[in-house]
């Protein structure tokens, strides 16, 4: 099984440029910050909401911290990292918590990658044991030609598949000569049938793993056929060792029912005809499947079983993923050094062969492969891994700006001196009862002139606060991301569960938190 994915995290889109910190770039120390409240934890790279300088508005003040503040790309998810908050009374306007951080003037943030790591990961499972971490392609509908739906999910045939379905029916056509030579050039056809009925048989193991993951309510992203067998995309972790053991252990056990039903065909037909052949040719193959799928070791469906019977026995996850995912490594090992010897011993059936020549390099290349993909999914697996352990340190109440709430027909001027009064770092337009409307973009403010702002309101840079929009400031971890993913913006309304307002949170903002927190060790 593999991780995979991820399916979609809060995306933006912006013009890149750079414009100047201020006019004379000077910082004043900053209003104190009531610590009465616990503050938050900071993230990297801070970018305040720049502050406005006019000579009609006063001069507001700034942390000596964000003179150290680099000059980064200017695009409309243009946000800041965290730190802590209060709440306080601004020119006597409530003012909301979040996390406080003096502005600078004109100081433009950096956008948020088009793809985030932050992206939901999947499980996949293979015949081939093939394990990867969510890429950032695989979020479309691409990832080859649509079969169709079974069971609500699709399956595609990626274009690798063609490739070695053409190796297949090469190689295959050639022991049908030996076998069966008065077939002729129709061996070609026999054996492309014989592809596509393996490939088949393949998808039936894909689909054992599906049927299991939503009989979990583990959602499937999709299933996809391709070079060295085919990954079934779960989109979330099983709760519980024995689930875990459970969705791995059905792919084999059902190779190995379709191993025994190709057997049972076998033993009804002739055994030097077509049929014969084929059917032994697709037990055979769903037996190596099964095996093969069965070894210990990340990313392998029996490395998934490890993982959970060590889980099991330590109560950790992570302690089964990291002994399972060694294993794997060890066995890429085994793979790329012994699989061409025991092919040139003749162990694996066929006849001892001399070391050297066309046959021996087609071995070392075949086990190259294998060793590769058994070593980056094992790696990938441990990768996910760490992701997963640590999600529940994003939580929304900790990543949450502090914002001050103005009316629609405020000048950006006014606005920007209120929130550099405060030491805040978003606005958040209300209606007169103090109702939130909507989201200041900072992107949109830093787009103005300096000499514009005392005749620009704030409402003509405001996005409109959607449903989606608004998040409980309780949420954290995998379901945070779940809710961002769910409607893409760049900022979002924070409330508490009470409806009260709490503060703006960007989605830049997650992004970097995200990333400091995959980059401690686990």
């Amino acid at each position: 099984m593999d991780e995979r994915g991820g399916s979609g995290r809060p995306q933006s889109d912006g013009a890149e440029g750079r414009r100047p910190s201020g006019t004379d770039g000077s910082v004043e120390p900053s209003h104190p910050v009531d610590t009465a409240r616990p503050r938050h934890d900071e993230a990297e790279g801070p970018s305040p909401v720049p502050r406005d300088e006019t000579p009609k508005a006063p001069e507001a003040q700034v942390t000596p911290e964000i003179r150290d503040t680099p000059e980064i790309r200017d695009t409309p998810e243009a946000q800041e990292t965290p730190e802590a908050q209060d709440t306080r009374e601004v020119q006597g306007a409530r003012e909301v918590h979040g996390t406080p951080e003096a502005p600078v003037r004109d100081r433009l943030t950096k956008a948020a990658p088009e793809d985030s790591p932050a992206e939901r990961s999947n499980t996949t499972h293979g015949p081939a044991g093939k394990g990867t971490p969510p890429a950032k392609a695989r979020r479309g509908p691409g990832g080859g030609l649509l079969m169709g739906k079974p069971f609500g999910v699709p399956v595609y045939v990626a274009p690798s598949w063609f490739l070695v379905a053409a190796l297949i029916t090469w190689v295959f056509g050639g022991q049908l000569d030996r076998v069966l030579p008065e077939l002729g050039g129709a061996r070609y056809l026999v054996s492309l049938f014989f592809a596509v009925a393996f490939y088949a048989s393949v998808l039936v193991h894909e689909l054992a793993h599906t049927v299991a993951a939503l009989r979990f309510k583990l959602p499937v992203r999709r299933i996809q056929l391709q070079f060295f067998g085919g990954v079934s995309e779960i989109e979330k972790e099983s709760e519980t060792p024995g689930r875990e053991f459970v969705l791995a252990f059905v792919g084999p056990l059902l190779s190995l029912v379709l191993a025994g039903v190709f057997y049972a065909g076998m033993r009804a037909v002739e055994p030097g005809t077509v049929p014969g052949v084929l059917l032994a040719g697709l037990m055979i193959s769903n037996l190596i499947v099964a095996a093969f799928n069965l070894l210990p070791g990340l990313p392998l469906d029996g490395g998934r079983m490890l993982r959970a019977v060590v889980w099991k026995i330590t109560g950790k996850p992570m302690s089964g993923t990291v002994a399972a995912a060694w294993v794997g490594r060890a066995l890429a090992i085994s793979v790329l050094i012994g699989l061409p010897l025991l092919n040139q011993s003749g162990a694996l059936g066929g006849e001892a062969k001399d070391i050297g020549g066309m046959d021996t390099v087609t071995d070392a290349l075949l086990a190259a492969i294998l060793a590769a993909i058994i070593w980056t999914g094992a790696g990938n697996s441990l990768r996910v891994a760490r992701l997963r352990e640590h999600l529940p340190e994003l939580r929304a109440r900790t990543l949450t700006r502090r914002a001050v709430p103005v009316e629609g027909g405020t000048p950006l001027s006014e606005a920007l001196r209120r929130a550099n009064d405060a030491g805040a770092r978003a606005l958040v337009v209300v209606d007169p009862d103090g109702d939130p409307m909507s989201v200041v973009r900072e992107a949109a403010i830093v787009s103005v002139p300096e000499h514009r702002r005392p005749w620009v309101t704030v409402s003509g840079l405001a996005q409109d606060i959607t449903e989606g929009m608004r998040v409980s400031a309780e949420l954290a971890g995998e379901e945070l991301l779940d809710t961002l993913r769910a409607t893409p913006a760049t900022e979002y309304l924070v409330v508490e569960d009470s409806g009260e307002i709490y503060g703006v949170l960007s989605a830049a903002d997650v992004e970097r938190a995200f990333v400091k927190a995959m980059a401690r060790p686990t």
